[in-house]
């Protein structure tokens, strides 16, 4: 049995979040000890419930007062004999690869770290590639890797593509008559219109902005469609919600285009949508939506690069568009709302093939401890 810590800022939601649950999750599972150091937040009663323990410490400020943490959490590795130590952030990795460089070699935990994210690229994300194994999320992950961070061993470096739950996200999945009455009474624009969404944060960069003209030059010619913005308020990000907001209003969109927040039922809400989009700026480590949306068989439309344009190459290459070029995104769009493409069934990017290698790269790395001893 082994005993894996993972560590991240908080457990509020987003893919880093999910990420944890599900290893945790697995690793319960197959009767292993799952331990989770975070600030807390809404998924830690899920969490919980699954088996895992949570420790609340908060890592993930960025502050030098977050260093008094590194003896205590040398003393809690110590302490909970824990055999792999898997970081998924910057912040805490520091802490992390502070506290676990202080022990003995010979007794002290296997490090692993996730490189989540395309980080700016500085001494100080430069503690996601100091891992004793390196996870890199997609080839666009390892290509950073190695273009900013060279002096990581090759050896050291593993891809294991962040997955999705075939049965999370069905193909060709319909959501309960109750759900659709009570989305369409909410709604009832959407009942007679095509719906078009787009799923994430409210933050810069994600391409709400173009979304929302694309919106509007589509109903300038006449079609009949409904926007969709799915995710949640950043607190910090209050102002860019707002300045959104008056965009739709300029634009005469406010009967046209629905803020739902952050959702839970994200499946059925792709399962109601005509075309998905995902036209962030700055080019994303994966495209789980991207994946989620197609796993579903609907149709999604993204800018072809990062992450996003991997995932659509290996899935829907029609779906791509060049970054930033309105007018062949308003291409696409009219393309495909006038003949909707089918959408291939696909066995690539599992939930359960991103779970399997995880724990195997665990396995290995507490078998070469044991060769060592």
């Amino acid at each position: 049995m082994l005993t894996v810590l993972q560590v991240l800022p908080s457990l509020e939601g987003g893919g880093v979040e999910r990420g944890t649950l599900e290893v945790a999750a697995e690793l319960v599972r197959q009767g292993h000890r799952s331990l989770v150091i975070s600030t807390g937040g809404r998924l830690v009663a899920s969490l919980e419930r699954g088996g895992s323990h949570h420790f609340s410490w908060p890592l993930g400020r960025k502050s030098l007062s977050t260093f008094r943490f590194v003896r205590p959490l040398r003393r809690f590795l110590m302490e909970q004999r824990v055999d792999i130590v898997h970081v998924r952030s910057r912040m805490p990795a520091w802490v992390v690869w502070l506290a676990w460089r202080g022990m003995d070699p010979a007794s002290r935990p296997r490090l692993v770290t996730t490189v989540h994210g395309l980080y700016s690229v500085s001494p100080y994300s430069a503690v996601m590639t100091r891992g004793e194994r390196v996870i890199a999320v997609s080839e666009t992950v390892i290509r950073y890797i190695r273009e900013n961070y060279p002096q990581t061993a090759p050896e050291r470096i593993r891809l294991i593509h962040r997955g999705v739950d075939r049965e999370a996200f069905p193909f060709g999945y319909l959501p309960a008559q109750g759900w659709q009455a009570a989305w369409y009474d909410a709604n009832p624009r959407f009942s007679d219109a095509r719906v078009l969404t787009l799923a994430g944060r409210l933050t810069r960069l994600k391409g709400h902005q173009e979304f929302i003209r694309l919106i509007h030059a589509l109903r300038s010619r006449g079609l009949e469609v409904q926007g969709l913005l799915v995710g949640g308020v950043d607190p910090r990000r209050r102002r860019y919600a707002a300045e959104l907001e008056g965009l739709v209003s300029q634009l005469g969109l406010k009967e046209h285009i629905v803020f739902t927040g952050h959702r839970e039922d994200i499946k059925e809400i792709y399962a109601c949508s005509d075309l998905v989009f995902s036209l962030s700026g700055k080019p994303e480590s994966f495209g789980r939506t991207v994946v989620e949306a197609l796993s579903m068989g609907i149709p999604v439309i993204g800018y072809d690069h990062g992450g996003v344009g991997e995932m659509l190459a290996r899935l829907f290459p029609e779906g791509r568009v060049p970054l930033h070029d309105p007018e062949r995104l308003l291409e696409k769009a009219v393309e495909f709302l006038g003949s909707p493409p089918r959408v291939p069934r696909s066995d690539e990017f599992t939930l359960q093939s991103m779970l399997d290698k995880t724990l195997s790269l665990y396995q290995e790395l507490a078998a070469e401890n044991l060769r060592t001893q």
